[in-house]
């Protein structure tokens, strides 16, 4: 007889998390055992160091876990991508390899998911990171993503969440746009709420992420701002900036008119600055009208083009029977 399909699917992207892989594996085992039905998808996002072995090992003895290598590093974002595109679970959570993440959580958060909710993020309140390179830029990221896409969330950097899994199949992600999942769902009309997880140290391999990332995390910001309230009509925006300017030429068209006939003081056509900047402002509004205009062929070509992954697929490991691991 077949397996059953798994009711839940816990996606763990990595890199170079060798010390850290066997203990999570255990602990995942342990807060799901008995009680679900349930699969384990590692995705080793190009580690150099022994994890791929490692995790070659678990899925010879456990036919409830899969593994995902990708022949290069494509970055967390992806690898989620990955795993959510080969979760059978209707249930899916995602959570850190770093083990700072704790797996006893998962079952609260899938609770929370049966009341109703179709995402469950988790709000690492103690967080156990440097305050500097950590904890700061992500006080002031959660901030700016909360108030920017209106969804009042105060980590949405903790990868440790759990998705129905409809709200992810319409979800396609890019850049580090992992943490805007709460966020994109919100706009489709998904239910979202948070639930306080534990943070543990960082006890084995080495932070992936610093400084460096706000500014990415900044630029994805403004992608997702803009797929959020102009994917469809981005007319709008360009638009919008072209009236602007066409506004702005209009009145340094009337000033060059008034300096010319009006003035008693009037400048010479060639020496009026006025001129330049109308001359300017209507070239910008022309160029701004036509650049919405391509951008709303783009966005058509986008929606009716074929899905096209963001990563590239070297091996994946799993039973031709793999149906996830009994209660």
């Amino acid at each position: 007889m077949a397996k059953q399909s798994p009711e839940v699917s816990v996606v763990v992207p990595l890199l170079n998390e060798q010390d850290n892989i066997g203990p999570l594996y255990e602990q995942i085992k342990k807060s799901l055992a008995d009680r679900y039905n349930y699969e384990i998808i590692f995705i080793d996002d190009g580690s150099s160091d022994n994890s791929f072995a490692i995790l070659a090992g678990l899925q010879k003895t456990d036919s409830g876990v899969k593994v995902i290598c990708f022949r290069k590093n494509f970055g967390q974002t992806a690898a989620l991508s990955a795993g959510f595109n080969h979760a059978k679970g209707k249930i899916i959570v995602a959570i850190d390899a770093d083990l700072q993440n704790d797996p006893a959580d998962i079952p609260k958060m899938i609770d929370r998911l049966n009341e109703g909710f179709d995402v469950v993020s988790g709000w690492r309140k103690k967080r156990h990171d440097n305050a500097i390179t950590r904890r700061l830029p992500s006080i002031i990221a959660n901030w700016l993503i909360a108030k920017i896409t209106g969804v009042k969330l105060h980590d949405f950097g903790c990868t440790l969440k759990a998705y129905r899994r409809n709200v992810l199949a319409e979800t396609k992600l890019y850049g580090e746009m992992h943490r805007f999942i709460p966020a994109l769902a919100s706009w489709s009309g998904a239910r979202i709420c948070e639930v306080v997880v534990n943070h543990r140290p960082r006890t084995a391999g080495v932070a992936k992420y610093g400084l460096t990332r706000t500014f990415k995390v900044v630029l994805d910001l403004i992608t997702v701002k803009f797929l959020g309230s102009f994917s469809t009509k981005p007319i709008y925006i360009f638009g919008g900036l072209g009236l602007i300017t066409s506004i702005g030429a209009l009145v340094s068209g009337l000033a060059v008119l008034y300096q010319k006939f009006l003035s008693s003081k009037p400048l010479a056509m060639n020496r009026n600055p006025l001129l330049v900047l109308a001359a300017m402002l209507i070239t910008a509004t022309i160029q701004f009208i036509l650049m919405g205009l391509i951008a709303e062929l783009l966005v058509r070509t986008y929606h009716e083009s074929q899905n096209r992954p963001t990563y590239v697929i070297k091996d994946i490991l799993e039973s031709p029977d793999s149906g996830g691991n009994k209660k």
